[in-house]
């Protein structure tokens, strides 16, 4: 059995738990200083209590080999009833105050969008990741429950963006709605033109899906009107972004290095 991976840890004051909850998965991830060292994916729960999570968040720790004892906790979560859980969570399991991404919190950037406490947290989050690792003007594409179009300047600043339903939900409506139809995987056929009607449902939603994307990214290029990086995130993305001519990045943990740079930045200083 292979040891854990973790063999060479600086001093356990530099971890940092970094948490994700999305609509569909929560997203666990541990740094150590700023490279990211363990992560994991699991359901979201939306009635999970504290002690659900944090048996949860022992499990992963202990099968990564990982320290119990960290310095910090950032959390972003987009499912209202699991914030005060997570919070609790923290508190009880870790001893910690957890940084709760929301309106207050610190972000280094303007927003762009009325009013501003409206946009997501994950939006946000994912933003500030993007600008940290890869710069700006950039176009951020997050495949998920939803498909999430958002654009940040030079600077970092959020611009606002375009909301879709996801490619889970195209699957369960056709599913639901169409008598006939059986219910298919995520998988994108070789060719458009289906043989089959689970190719062609199949070949309808992903390649659908890329045309759309392909297109919203064209308006918003030339709404901005400057030359700009396209980052593909989100757990859908490995099965789309490569259908997507434009996407220049694929990176689905780029959230959590936004919650790392925001951990940094809201710190409380001596």
């Amino acid at each position: 059995m292979a040891g854990p991976i973790w063999p060479q840890l600086q001093e356990v004051a530099q971890l940092l738990l970094a948490i994700d909850v999305g609509n569909s998965n929560l997203t666990i991830g541990v740094f150590d200083g700023e490279q990211l060292r363990a992560h994991g994916r699991f359901s979201t729960r939306r009635d999970a209590t504290p002690d659900e999570l944090g048996g949860q968040l022992l499990t992963f720790l202990q099968q990564r080999g990982l320290p119990v004892q960290v310095k910090a906790v950032a959390i972003s979560c987009v499912v209202p009833t699991l914030n005060q859980p997570l919070l609790e969570m923290a508190q009880t399991y870790l001893g910690l105050d957890a940084l709760l991404v929301g309106p207050g919190t610190r972000t280094g950037m303007e927003i762009h969008y009325d009013p501003p406490r409206d946009v997501g947290a994950d939006r946000i989050v994912t933003a500030v990741g993007v600008h940290h690792r890869y710069g700006g003007p950039a176009i951020m594409v997050s495949f998920g429950t939803a498909t999430v179009f958002d654009a940040i300047d030079q600077r970092g600043n959020y611009l606002g963006g375009a909301i879709t339903p996801g490619l889970q939900l195209s699957v369960d409506a056709l599913f639901s709605r169409a008598s006939r139809l059986p219910r298919v995987d995520l998988a994108a056929p070789p060719k458009v033109l289906g043989r089959t009607t689970v190719t062609s449902m199949q070949a309808g939603i992903m390649y659908g899906a890329a045309a759309q994307a392909e297109g919203l990214i064209d308006r918003m290029r030339e709404e901005l009107g400057v030359p700009l990086r396209v980052v593909a995130t989100g757990g859908l993305a490995p099965l789309v972004a490569p259908l997507v001519r434009g996407v220049d990045v694929v990176d689905t943990l780029v959230l959590l290095e936004g919650l790392r740079v925001l951990e940094e930045m809201n710190r409380p200083r001596p």
